[in-house]
C-alpha cells in the first residue's frame, strides 16, 4: 500500500510537468468560471509544489511562472474594471513572487532532507560496521582464548610425549636390524617385516611432526615488530622457493602494490605465515597449477593475498578452517591456519577466506600500517 502510494505521489519525472500543467489549466477555468465569487489562488500551489518536489527546482519556478500566466488570463478574460490599469500585473507580480518564495523554501526543505537522509545512511553503514567489527573481535577474543588452551595443552602433550617417541625411533631401528639379522640366518626374505617396521616408523613421524607443531604453536613469541620493505622481502623469500614450485609444477604469479612500501611487522613471523599459505596452495594443487602471491594497500591497511587454483573447500570447510586441529588433509596437524591466524592476531591483524569447491582459495593477511603506540 505505501509503495503504490509512492509511486503515484512520485511518477516519472517527464510525466509529473505535463500533469502539473492539466492541473494549472483546470484550476484556471474555475477560477474563471467561479470569477470573484470563489478565491481559489492558493490551489494554484499544488502543482507548483508537487511539481518542485518531485522534478526539481527549475520545474517549480516554470510551473510557478505558468500558474501567473494562467491566473492573469483568467483574470484578463473576466473583464473586472480596476481603478488602475496596472493593478492586474502587480496582481501577477505578486502572486508570481509569492509562488517563488514557495518554491524555494521547498527546494531548501528537499535539499535538506536529502542531506538528512545522506547522514542517517552513512551512521547507519558506519554503526553496522562497528556492530560488525565488534563481532569479529568478540569471536577473535573467544578464538583466542581458545588458542591459549590449545597452546598450554600442546606444550604438556609435547614434553610427555617427544622424549618417548625418540627412544621408540631408535628400537624400531634396531629391531629392523635384527630382523634383517634374522632373516639373512634363516633364509627367509625380510621384505613383510621390512614393511611393518617402516609403517611403524612413519607413523612415529607424523606423531613427531604433529608434536613439532604443537611444540612451535605453543612457543610463538610476540611479535618484534620493525620496519620491513614487503614487496622486497617477499621477493626475495619466494626466490628461494623457486625448487618447490618446479617439484609441485607450480608457476608463481606475483603482484605487487608499489604504494604499500614499509610496514611494521616482525619478518620472520610473517613469513612463516606466508609459508604456511603458500604451502598449503601447493598441496592444493597435486596436479600442478598457478599459485598468486599479492600485496596491496588499502587505507591505513596492508593486505597479503596468496590465491590457487585447487580443488577449493566447501561452505562447511570454509567455516571451520581456522579451527585448531581441522583439517583436509589426511596427514595434517590441523594448527598451520590457526597459527597463522595467531601471528595476524598478535599484529593486530585478521585472516580472511574465499574459496569454493573446484574453483580454489583465496587466503588474505589484512595488517594495519600503523607502528603500534
Amino acid at each position: 500500500m505505501k509503495s503504490s502510494l509512492r509511486r503515484w505521489w512520485q511518477p516519472p519525472k517527464p510525466v509529473v510537468i505535463p500533469l502539473a500543467l492539466v492541473i494549472v489549466a483546470v484550476l484556471g477555468f474555475v477560477d474563471y468560471a467561479t470569477g470573484r465569487e470563489v478565491a481559489i489562488s492558493a490551489f494554484y500551489l499544488i502543482p507548483i509544489c508537487w511539481t518542485g518536489w518531485v522534478a526539481g527546482r527549475k520545474a517549480g519556478l516554470f510551473m510557478a511562472l505558468a500558474a501567473t500566466v494562467v491566473w492573469f488570463f483568467a483574470d484578463f478574460l473576466e473583464h473586472y474594471a480596476y481603478p488602475h490599469r496596472a493593478i492586474p500585473f502587480w496582481n501577477a507580480f505578486m502572486l508570481l513572487t509569492l509562488f517563488v518564495v514557495v518554491v524555494l523554501l521547498l527546494s531548501a526543505f528537499h535539499r535538506a532532507q536529502h542531506h538528512l537522509e545522506a547522514i542517517v545512511q552513512r551512521r547507519t553503514a558506519a554503526l553496522q560496521e562497528e556492530i560488525a567489527e565488534r563481532q569479529r573481535l568478540e569471536q577473535a577474543k573467544l578464538q583466542a582464548e581458545r588458542l591459549a588452551v590449545v597452546g598450554t595443552m600442546a606444550a604438556e602433550v609435547a614434553h610427555e610425549v617427544r622424549n618417548p617417541l625418540g627412544a621408540i625411533t631408535l628400537n624400531l631401528e634396531l629391531v629392523q636390524r635384527e630382523i634383517t639379522k634374522l632373516a639373512a640366518g634363516e633364509g627367509h626374505a625380510p621384505d613383510e617385516a621390512r614393511t611393518l617396521v617402516g609403517d611403524m616408523r612413519d607413523e612415529v613421524r607424523r606423531i613427531q611432526r604433529v608434536v613439532e607443531d604443537y611444540l612451535q604453536f605453543a612457543r610463538l613469541p610476540k611479535p618484534q615488530r620493525q620496519p620491513l620493505a614487503l614487496n622486497e622481502f617477499l621477493g626475495q623469500k619466494l626466490a628461494f622457493l623457486n625448487g618447490e614450485f618446479v617439484r609441485f609444477r607450480v608457476e608463481l604469479l606475483t603482484g605487487f602494490d608499489p604504494a604499500l612500501r614499509t610496514v611494521h611487522a616482525d619478518a620472520e613471523l610473517l613469513w612463516q605465515a606466508m609459508l604456511n599459505l603458500i604451502r598449503n596452495g601447493l598441496e592444493a594443487m597435486p596436479e600442478g597449477g598457478v599459485l598468486t602471491v599479492g600485496t596491496w594497500r588499502e587505507g591505513g591497511h596492508a593486505r597479503l593475498r596468496v590465491t590457487d587454483i585447487g580443488k577449493g573447500m566447501s561452505e562447511e570447510q570454509l567455516r571451520q578452517v581456522f579451527r585448531p586441529f581441522f583439517t583436509t588433509k589426511s596427514r595434517g596437524t590441523g594448527l598451520g591456519l590457526t597459527l597463522v591466524q595467531q601471528i595476524a592476531s598478535e599484529h593486530g591483524g585478521h585472516v580472511e577466506c574465499e574459496s569454493a569447491p573446484g574453483q580454489g582459495s583465496t587466503f588474505t593477511i589484512l595488517l594495519p600500517l600503523a607502528e603500534p603506540s
